[in-house]
Protein backbone atom coordinates (compact mmCIF):
# COMPACT_ATOMS: atom_id res chain seq x y z
CA UNK A 1 0.00 0.00 0.00
CA UNK A 2 1.26 3.60 -1.04
CA UNK A 3 0.37 6.26 1.57
CA UNK A 4 1.38 10.00 0.78
CA UNK A 5 4.84 11.26 2.34
CA UNK A 6 2.68 14.14 4.78
CA UNK A 7 0.69 11.25 6.09
CA UNK A 8 3.15 8.86 7.65
CA UNK A 9 5.83 9.47 10.38
CA UNK A 10 9.73 9.09 9.49
CA UNK A 11 11.87 7.45 12.00
CA UNK A 12 15.62 6.49 12.56
CA UNK A 13 16.22 3.54 10.30
CA UNK A 14 18.33 1.85 12.83
CA UNK A 15 19.19 2.39 16.08
CA UNK A 16 22.73 3.74 16.64
CA UNK A 17 24.91 2.73 18.77
CA UNK A 18 27.79 4.88 18.00
CA UNK A 19 28.61 7.85 15.56
CA UNK A 20 31.68 8.96 14.17
CA UNK A 21 32.84 11.76 12.46
CA UNK A 22 35.52 12.50 9.64
CA UNK A 23 37.16 15.13 8.21
CA UNK A 24 37.73 13.90 4.86
CA UNK A 25 37.15 16.33 1.68
CA UNK A 26 40.46 17.68 1.00
CA UNK A 27 38.70 20.84 -0.86
CA UNK A 28 37.17 21.35 2.73
CA UNK A 29 39.57 21.11 4.69
CA UNK A 30 42.11 23.38 2.83
CA UNK A 31 39.84 25.97 3.08
CA UNK A 32 39.14 25.97 6.69
CA UNK A 33 42.78 25.65 7.02
CA UNK A 34 43.75 28.15 4.82
CA UNK A 35 41.48 30.66 6.66
CA UNK A 36 42.99 29.78 10.00
CA UNK A 37 47.04 29.08 9.24
CA UNK A 38 47.15 29.86 5.73
CA UNK A 39 47.62 28.84 2.00
CA UNK A 40 50.76 27.20 2.77
CA UNK A 41 50.16 25.52 6.02
CA UNK A 42 46.32 24.52 5.09
CA UNK A 43 46.53 20.93 5.73
CA UNK A 44 48.05 19.09 8.76
CA UNK A 45 51.27 17.08 8.33
CA UNK A 46 48.80 13.89 9.09
CA UNK A 47 45.59 14.87 6.56
CA UNK A 48 47.18 13.13 3.75
CA UNK A 49 48.17 10.13 5.72
CA UNK A 50 45.19 8.89 7.35
CA UNK A 51 41.60 10.08 7.67
CA UNK A 52 41.03 12.18 10.59
CA UNK A 53 38.17 11.66 12.90
CA UNK A 54 36.26 11.97 16.39
CA UNK A 55 33.90 10.37 18.07
CA UNK A 56 30.54 12.12 18.26
CA UNK A 57 27.08 11.99 20.19
CA UNK A 58 25.34 9.06 18.90
CA UNK A 59 21.98 10.07 21.29
CA UNK A 60 21.84 13.40 19.29
CA UNK A 61 21.44 11.97 16.06
CA UNK A 62 17.49 12.93 14.73
CA UNK A 63 15.72 12.05 11.84
CA UNK A 64 14.87 14.72 9.32
CA UNK A 65 12.17 17.32 10.37
CA UNK A 66 13.03 17.45 13.97
CA UNK A 67 13.72 21.20 15.27
CA UNK A 68 17.01 21.91 17.17
CA UNK A 69 17.09 24.78 19.79
CA UNK A 70 20.34 26.52 19.30
CA UNK A 71 22.77 25.32 21.72
CA UNK A 72 24.55 27.67 24.91
CA UNK A 73 27.61 27.35 26.29
CA UNK A 74 30.84 28.85 26.59
CA UNK A 75 32.22 31.30 24.74
CA UNK A 76 35.60 33.41 24.08
CA UNK A 77 34.83 36.83 26.08
CA UNK A 78 37.39 38.87 24.02
CA UNK A 79 38.11 37.58 20.16
CA UNK A 80 41.34 38.87 20.19
CA UNK A 81 42.37 38.19 23.24
CA UNK A 82 41.98 34.57 24.76
CA UNK A 83 43.31 35.56 28.14
CA UNK A 84 40.36 37.57 28.80
CA UNK A 85 38.43 34.32 29.41
CA UNK A 86 34.79 33.52 28.63
CA UNK A 87 31.09 33.91 28.72
CA UNK A 88 27.99 32.26 28.89
CA UNK A 89 25.54 32.33 26.08
CA UNK A 90 23.72 31.19 22.97
CA UNK A 91 25.73 30.22 20.17
CA UNK A 92 25.96 33.10 17.55
CA UNK A 93 28.06 31.51 14.73
CA UNK A 94 25.68 28.69 13.92
CA UNK A 95 26.15 26.55 11.01
CA UNK A 96 25.45 23.28 8.84
CA UNK A 97 28.13 20.63 7.35
CA UNK A 98 26.92 18.84 4.54
CA UNK A 99 27.70 15.48 4.62
CA UNK A 100 27.00 11.91 3.29
CA UNK A 101 26.39 9.43 6.46
CA UNK A 102 27.23 5.61 5.90
CA UNK A 103 25.69 3.21 8.34
CA UNK A 104 26.83 -0.61 9.11
CA UNK A 105 25.63 -3.75 8.65
CA UNK A 106 26.76 -7.46 8.65
CA UNK A 107 29.21 -9.57 10.79
CA UNK A 108 32.06 -7.34 11.61
CA UNK A 109 35.47 -8.81 13.08
CA UNK A 110 35.43 -9.37 17.11
CA UNK A 111 37.26 -6.87 19.37
CA UNK A 112 40.77 -6.86 18.61
CA UNK A 113 41.15 -7.82 14.99
CA UNK A 114 40.28 -4.61 12.77
CA UNK A 115 38.68 -4.74 9.27
CA UNK A 116 40.59 -5.28 5.98
CA UNK A 117 40.24 -3.31 2.64
CA UNK A 118 38.88 -6.43 1.42
CA UNK A 119 36.09 -6.72 3.95
CA UNK A 120 35.16 -3.43 3.90
CA UNK A 121 32.71 -2.65 1.37
CA UNK A 122 30.60 -5.58 2.43
CA UNK A 123 30.21 -3.97 6.41
CA UNK A 124 28.62 -0.88 4.80
CA UNK A 125 24.86 -1.37 4.33
CA UNK A 126 24.42 1.43 2.85
CA UNK A 127 24.27 6.05 2.94
CA UNK A 128 22.29 8.56 3.78
CA UNK A 129 22.34 12.44 3.99
CA UNK A 130 23.45 13.86 6.90
CA UNK A 131 23.87 17.23 8.90
CA UNK A 132 26.61 17.70 11.56
CA UNK A 133 25.43 21.44 12.89
CA UNK A 134 27.94 23.05 13.96
CA UNK A 135 28.53 26.29 16.18
CA UNK A 136 31.53 27.39 15.31
CA UNK A 137 31.98 29.90 18.61
CA UNK A 138 31.33 27.35 21.04
CA UNK A 139 33.79 24.89 19.05
CA UNK A 140 36.54 28.16 18.78
CA UNK A 141 37.46 28.46 22.23
CA UNK A 142 36.84 24.56 23.17
CA UNK A 143 38.59 22.68 20.89
CA UNK A 144 42.44 22.87 22.04
CA UNK A 145 43.76 20.51 22.60
CA UNK A 146 41.29 17.82 22.19
CA UNK A 147 39.22 19.12 19.46
CA UNK A 148 34.98 19.64 19.12
CA UNK A 149 32.73 18.69 21.73
CA UNK A 150 29.51 20.85 23.35
CA UNK A 151 30.00 22.54 19.29
CA UNK A 152 28.84 19.40 18.28
CA UNK A 153 27.32 17.48 20.44
CA UNK A 154 23.42 19.33 20.27
CA UNK A 155 22.62 17.51 17.38
CA UNK A 156 23.20 15.51 14.05
CA UNK A 157 20.35 15.26 11.44
CA UNK A 158 20.14 12.52 8.75
CA UNK A 159 17.68 11.56 5.81
CA UNK A 160 15.45 8.72 6.65
CA UNK A 161 16.27 6.41 3.42
CA UNK A 162 19.65 4.32 3.64
CA UNK A 163 20.25 4.13 -0.20
CA UNK A 164 22.22 0.50 0.16
CA UNK A 165 25.60 0.51 -2.09
CA UNK A 166 24.14 -2.37 -4.27
CA UNK A 167 21.84 0.79 -5.93
CA UNK A 168 24.78 3.31 -5.88
CA UNK A 169 27.02 0.60 -7.99
CA UNK A 170 25.80 2.40 -11.09
CA UNK A 171 26.76 5.68 -9.56
CA UNK A 172 30.42 4.71 -8.63
CA UNK A 173 33.24 7.31 -10.05
CA UNK A 174 36.14 9.16 -9.47
CA UNK A 175 37.02 11.07 -6.23
CA UNK A 176 38.13 14.74 -6.91
CA UNK A 177 41.48 13.87 -6.07
CA UNK A 178 41.16 10.97 -8.76
CA UNK A 179 44.46 9.20 -7.31
CA UNK A 180 46.34 8.99 -3.93
CA UNK A 181 50.00 9.10 -5.19
CA UNK A 182 51.69 11.84 -3.05
CA UNK A 183 52.31 9.99 -0.62
CA UNK A 184 50.38 6.71 -1.15
CA UNK A 185 48.68 5.69 1.57
CA UNK A 186 50.29 2.92 3.78
CA UNK A 187 48.94 -1.02 2.61
CA UNK A 188 46.33 -1.17 4.98
CA UNK A 189 44.46 1.87 3.55
CA UNK A 190 45.13 1.37 -0.01
CA UNK A 191 42.08 1.05 -2.25
CA UNK A 192 41.89 -0.88 -5.27
CA UNK A 193 39.12 0.46 -6.58
CA UNK A 194 39.50 3.87 -5.13
CA UNK A 195 36.07 5.54 -5.83
CA UNK A 196 33.31 7.64 -4.69
CA UNK A 197 29.79 7.87 -5.92
CA UNK A 198 28.54 10.56 -7.58
CA UNK A 199 25.97 11.64 -5.47
CA UNK A 200 24.60 15.49 -5.78
CA UNK A 201 23.98 17.14 -3.10
CA UNK A 202 22.00 20.79 -2.43
CA UNK A 203 21.56 23.38 0.08
CA UNK A 204 18.74 24.61 0.56
CA UNK A 205 18.16 27.81 3.47
CA UNK A 206 14.17 28.39 4.02
CA UNK A 207 13.43 31.93 6.25
CA UNK A 208 10.78 32.04 8.99
CA UNK A 209 8.93 33.82 6.25
CA UNK A 210 8.88 30.70 3.82
CA UNK A 211 11.30 32.35 1.40
CA UNK A 212 13.81 29.43 -0.06
CA UNK A 213 17.04 30.08 -1.25
CA UNK A 214 19.61 27.10 -2.72
CA UNK A 215 22.90 28.17 -0.83
CA UNK A 216 24.93 25.22 -2.30
CA UNK A 217 25.57 22.68 -4.61
CA UNK A 218 28.09 20.02 -4.27
CA UNK A 219 28.73 16.22 -4.98
CA UNK A 220 30.05 13.26 -2.83
CA UNK A 221 32.91 13.00 -5.44
CA UNK A 222 34.95 15.52 -3.79
CA UNK A 223 36.07 12.84 -0.99
CA UNK A 224 39.85 12.45 -0.81
CA UNK A 225 39.52 9.38 1.91
CA UNK A 226 36.41 7.36 1.02
CA UNK A 227 34.10 5.55 3.18
CA UNK A 228 36.09 2.27 3.11
CA UNK A 229 39.14 3.81 4.14
CA UNK A 230 37.17 5.54 6.99
CA UNK A 231 35.72 2.06 8.40
CA UNK A 232 39.39 0.18 7.65
CA UNK A 233 40.97 2.73 9.49
CA UNK A 234 38.67 3.35 12.27
CA UNK A 235 39.05 -0.17 13.30
CA UNK A 236 42.97 -0.19 12.56
CA UNK A 237 43.55 -0.53 16.30
CA UNK A 238 41.60 -3.49 16.73
CA UNK A 239 38.11 -1.31 17.63
CA UNK A 240 35.14 -3.17 17.09
CA UNK A 241 32.31 -2.02 15.18
CA UNK A 242 28.81 -2.96 15.41
CA UNK A 243 25.83 -3.14 13.07
CA UNK A 244 24.10 0.45 13.10
CA UNK A 245 26.68 2.03 13.72
CA UNK A 246 26.89 5.47 11.77
CA UNK A 247 29.65 7.57 10.12
CA UNK A 248 29.80 10.43 9.04
CA UNK A 249 32.11 11.69 5.38
CA UNK A 250 33.12 14.92 6.84
CA UNK A 251 31.75 18.76 5.26
CA UNK A 252 31.89 17.61 1.19
CA UNK A 253 32.62 21.15 -0.69
CA UNK A 254 33.71 21.67 -3.72
CA UNK A 255 36.32 23.81 -5.57
CA UNK A 256 33.93 26.78 -6.41
CA UNK A 257 32.20 29.03 -3.96
CA UNK A 258 28.77 28.11 -4.69
CA UNK A 259 30.23 24.21 -3.83
CA UNK A 260 31.23 24.62 -0.44
CA UNK A 261 29.65 22.21 2.29
CA UNK A 262 29.63 25.13 5.35
CA UNK A 263 28.15 28.59 5.84
CA UNK A 264 31.53 29.22 7.56
CA UNK A 265 33.02 28.46 3.95
CA UNK A 266 30.38 30.16 1.72
CA UNK A 267 31.24 33.50 4.05
CA UNK A 268 34.50 33.11 4.39
CA UNK A 269 34.53 33.14 7.98
CA UNK A 270 32.49 35.60 7.71
CA UNK A 271 33.68 38.11 5.75
CA UNK A 272 31.59 37.94 2.94
CA UNK A 273 27.20 37.18 2.94
CA UNK A 274 25.17 34.56 1.72
CA UNK A 275 22.39 36.52 -0.51
CA UNK A 276 18.84 35.59 -0.06
CA UNK A 277 16.23 35.29 -3.07
CA UNK A 278 13.87 37.29 -0.85
CA UNK A 279 16.77 40.07 -0.58
CA UNK A 280 18.09 39.35 2.92
CA UNK A 281 21.53 37.79 3.57
CA UNK A 282 22.91 35.35 5.87
CA UNK A 283 26.67 34.88 7.27
CA UNK A 284 25.60 31.99 9.13
CA UNK A 285 21.82 30.95 11.10
CA UNK A 286 19.14 32.75 12.37
CA UNK A 287 16.46 31.56 14.82
CA UNK A 288 13.46 29.49 12.84
CA UNK A 289 15.54 29.27 9.58
CA UNK A 290 15.47 26.17 8.51
CA UNK A 291 18.18 24.30 6.40
CA UNK A 292 17.27 21.18 4.04
CA UNK A 293 20.01 19.05 2.01
CA UNK A 294 19.14 16.54 -0.76
CA UNK A 295 21.39 14.33 -2.13
CA UNK A 296 19.77 12.41 -5.77
CA UNK A 297 21.82 10.22 -8.64
CA UNK A 298 20.66 12.31 -11.38
CA UNK A 299 19.90 8.39 -13.38
CA UNK A 300 19.74 8.79 -17.55
CA UNK A 301 19.94 5.87 -20.17
CA UNK A 302 20.05 2.89 -18.40
CA UNK A 303 20.19 4.40 -14.83
CA UNK A 304 17.48 5.01 -12.56
CA UNK A 305 17.24 8.51 -11.02
CA UNK A 306 18.16 7.53 -6.51
CA UNK A 307 16.58 9.89 -3.99
CA UNK A 308 17.89 10.04 -0.22
CA UNK A 309 14.52 12.29 0.81
CA UNK A 310 15.13 15.36 2.95
CA UNK A 311 17.37 16.21 5.58
CA UNK A 312 15.60 18.94 7.11
CA UNK A 313 16.02 20.98 10.71
CA UNK A 314 14.60 24.12 11.98
CA UNK A 315 16.20 26.17 14.24
CA UNK A 316 14.47 27.02 17.55
CA UNK A 317 15.93 30.07 19.80
CA UNK A 318 18.10 29.29 22.80
CA UNK A 319 15.95 27.75 25.86
CA UNK A 320 12.71 27.40 23.87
Amino acid sequence: VLRPLGEVTMHLPAEIGDYTDFYSSKEHATNVGTMFRGPDNALQPNWLHLPVGYHGRASSVVVSGTPLVRPRGQLQADNDDESKGSVYGPSRLLDIELEIGAFLGGSAPQLGRPITMAEAEDLIFGLVVLNDWSSRDIQKWEYVPLGPFGSKNFGTTISPWVVTLDALEPYRCETSAVKQDDPVPLEYLRDPNYSSYDVALEVDLTTKEGSTTTISKSNFRHMYWNVKQQLVHHSVTGCNMKPGDLLGSGTISGTSPGSFGSMLELTWRGRDEIKLSDGGVRKFLQDQDTINLRGFCLGGGERPRIGFGDCSGQILPAGA
